[in-house]
Formats: C-alpha cells, sequence, structure tokens
C-alpha cells in the first residue's frame, strides 16, 4: 500500500496546532455576584405613592334637602287652577294633526315629515338660483372661447385663411348631396349579379365615392366654421 513520505510532518504539526485551540484563556470580564439575583416583578414600572386626601376640601352641596331640615308649613296659593285650565282650554288654539302615511295592510303609521316624501327642498332659500360655481364656469369657457377665436383670427391673418360664409357652405353642401344622389343612382343601375372583375372595381369605387362624400357632408354639417386657403 502506498504511504506518504509526508505523513510523519503532517501527524507532527497537527499535534503542534491542536492545543492552541482548545482554550480562549481565563475570563477577564468581571464575573456578576451571586447575591445580584433577578428579582421578581423588578423590571416593572413602579408608580408613585399615592397622597391622602386633604380634609380640608369641602364636599360639594347636595340639591337634595337634609334629613334636618323641615318643610315649610302654612304656605298656601290663591291660584284657581280650574278656572285658569278652562280659560286655556277656550282661547287656546286646536293642534294640527301631524301628517301621516300607511305602508302595510295593519295600518302601521309612520309621520310623513320624515319619510322624504315632502319636497323640503323647494323651501330653501337659494331654490332655484344657480350655484356660483356654475357661472363662474361658464365665464370662464366664454372667455377661453373668445381667447381661442381671437388665436384662430390672427392665425388665419399670417397664413392667409379666410372663412367660408353661410351661403358658401350651404351651396358646398348642396352639391356634395347632389354628388351623392348621382354616385349612388349609378350604383342602383348596377347589375344584380357581378361575375367579373370589372364590374366589381366599378362597384367598389362607387362604394369609396358614397363613402367619402358621406364623410364630407357630415364633416360640413358637424362644422359650422369652415377655414379654407386661399389660392
Amino acid at each position: 500500500r502506498y504511504i506518504s513520505i509526508f505523513r510523519p510532518s503532517v501527524k507532527q504539526e497537527v499535534e503542534k496546532n491542536k492545543a492552541q485551540q482548545k482554550t480562549m484563556g481565563p475570563a477577564k470580564v468581571a464575573v456578576p455576584s451571586p447575591k445580584n439575583f433577578l428579582q421578581k416583578h423588578s423590571k416593572e414600572p413602579k408608580l408613585p405613592a399615592r397622597k391622602k386626601e386633604q380634609d380640608s376640601k369641602k364636599l360639594p352641596a347636595l340639591s337634595v334637602p337634609r334629613r334636618t331640615d323641615h318643610p315649610v308649613m302654612g304656605i298656601q296659593s290663591k291660584k284657581n287652577f280650574i278656572n285658569m285650565n278652562a280659560v286655556a282650554a277656550i282661547t287656546g288654539l286646536p293642534k294640527k294633526p301631524q301628517p301621516i302615511y300607511v305602508d302595510s295592510r295593519q295600518g302601521d303609521k309612520y309621520l310623513l315629515e320624515a319619510s322624504g316624501l315632502v319636497p323640503k327642498y323647494i323651501k330653501k332659500k337659494d331654490y332655484g338660483v344657480t350655484p356660483k360655481y356654475v357661472t363662474e364656469r361658464k365665464e370662464e369657457m366664454k372667455r377661453t372661447q373668445k381667447e381661442y377665436e381671437a388665436s384662430i383670427l390672427e392665425y388665419l391673418k399670417k397664413r392667409a385663411m379666410k372663412v367660408l360664409s353661410d351661403e358658401e357652405r350651404k351651396c358646398l353642401l348642396q352639391g356634395l348631396k347632389k354628388n351623392w344622389d348621382e354616385v349612388y343612382r349609378e350604383f342602383q343601375c348596377l347589375p344584380v349579379k357581378i361575375d367579373t372583375i370589372p364590374k366589381m372595381l366599378h362597384k367598389e369605387k362607387l362604394e369609396r365615392q358614397m363613402k367619402q362624400l358621406e364623410h364630407d357632408i357630415e364633416m360640413i354639417q358637424k362644422h359650422k366654421v369652415i377655414y379654407i386657403a386661399n389660392e
């Protein structure tokens, strides 16, 4: 069997360095005394000592009469409660019945005022008055619209563009509708059976023209103000 020639030197180094790792040396920290052990509730916060109540403080006066107090005797009232009640019943106004509503067969009654069926909001002072934030928003929208129109006019002056008048706009719209009618009439004259390529191409061309005319008509009807460039 093979034996390494370095075996004795390895053993010697292991035995030499083994004793150095056995201990870290004597403890240099002060060992606590066994008398100073942790006691029960020693880490809980201590409350201050309770002070005795001072005897000089007076008790609050009671609204109940004392046991030693005697009632006042011999006081009589000359008030005629019968006549007073009769006069109050004659001159007093009758109570108005509270409005109620019944919502079941058994006749369960509930107050109508608290039901939400009475329109109390019409009695408010500001009922029907436009809120302040709505008027402010409208004014702001008008101001922004004026600024936008002024900027557009300035831009048009720079680019030499003009606004299309109402008569020109109506004429342009009528012309587009007339062209659409002509294309549609031509589309209706197509044969029912389209079996050749030229017929198919002609049909697609008419459909594209109709679609473009419908788009142009919709755009002109949607926008009242139209700008065109001067050529």
